[in-house]
């Protein structure tokens, strides 16, 4: 006899508004311009996703000399430093911006702050591509990185009165205060966003996190290892009392040793996993246990962002 199992579904969980419209941007060049379109990094950190792209054509690249001069190029949903856009109008190249419109908020935040004659201080995870794309908005120099609340007393600035601090879209809301509270506490007059730059996704999903967390033996999230905030819901369920909490990019990667004995699990998914992952883990475990589902919801969402003006005009410039 199988055993029963309770499974209580995040929501929301997967897919975001920016990484749908950066799914959305790729697939619409494709037919737009047909194959191959060059991208440059992963669209979106997850491999599902990704080779389900390359499958229809689309061609991934780590830099920009490695796409031809006559086909589009794509920059992914986590932004660019500025010179890539510089180098592509340089090299006259057809390119489409999939930056994620809350990322290019903090972009514009940046360079505000700095026309201002601020120097800024970034709180993100140091070599993320997010990272990288937002410390490259400004000159170097004028973008201090700190990951962590210890980090702030290493600091070396320009000038404590002129300051001003920018975030990653997709770190953790909690530890992030931590970070807030050791910049403010050490620069009394550094200012901070308008809204918190935290994407609403992002927070969204942690908050899910922590609503089943005290309802779980373990949790589950959804994504790639290199996903910034998938990780950040492992640390989130952990650190709101789950004893087994685990990234698996999908069912085949499940610990069903580590599982052995619980009766109920959380599963959610970080903001570029898409349904069907979901799906395909619900079904590895109906498979094993007699499962119950149930759907523990926070929020809606009922964000969309548009696609570039480029996709949605005639073909030009490209045979």
């Amino acid at each position: 006899m199988r055993s029963p199992l309770t499974l209580y579904l995040a929501a929301p969980r997967g897919f975001c508004a920016g990484v749908d419209r950066a799914i959305k941007i790729v697939e619409m060049a494709l037919a737009k311009w047909g194959a191959p379109v060059y991208v440059r990094h992963e669209i979106v950190h997850n491999k599902y996703v990704v080779d389900g792209l390359r499958a229809k054509g689309a061609v991934f690249v780590e830099e920009l000399d490695e796409c031809p001069l006559d086909r589009p190029v794509i920059f992914s949903a986590h932004g660019v430093p500025k010179s890539v856009p510089e180098a592509a109008q340089a090299r006259q190249m057809l390119y489409v911006d999939a930056t994620c419109p809350l990322v290019s908020k903090v972009h514009i935040e940046a360079e505000r702050h700095h026309a201002n004659g601020l120097q800024m201080v970034m709180i993100g995870h140091a070599g993320h591509p997010e990272t990288i794309g937002t410390m490259g908005q400004l000159p170097k120099g004028e973008v201090l990185l700190v990951e962590t609340a210890a980090d702030v007393a290493g600091l070396t600035v320009r000038d404590p009165e002129k300051l001003a601090f920018i975030t990653q879209t997709t770190l953790s809301v909690d530890d992030t205060a931590e970070v807030v509270a050791a910049l403010k506490a050490r620069f009394p007059a550094i200012i901070g966003p308008h809204k918190e730059d935290i994407c609403y996704a992002t927070t969204n999903r942690q908050e899910a996190v922590k609503a089943i967390a005290p309802l779980i033996d373990a949790l589950l999230v959804i994504g790639a290892p290199n996903s910034s905030n998938s990780q950040r819901l492992v640390e989130v369920g952990r650190a709101k009392g789950c004893a087994y909490a685990q990234l698996v990019q999908r069912a085949t990667e499940i610990d069903w040793r580590a599982l052995e004995g619980a009766r109920s699990v959380g599963i959610t998914a970080g903001a570029s996993a898409p349904e069907e992952l979901v799906n395909e883990v619900i079904d590895a475990f109906r498979a094993r246990h007699d499962v119950t589902l149930e759907l523990v919801e926070t929020a809606q969402e009922r964000v969309e962002f548009k696609v570039p003006r480029v996709l949605r005009a005639p073909a030009t410039g490209i045979a």
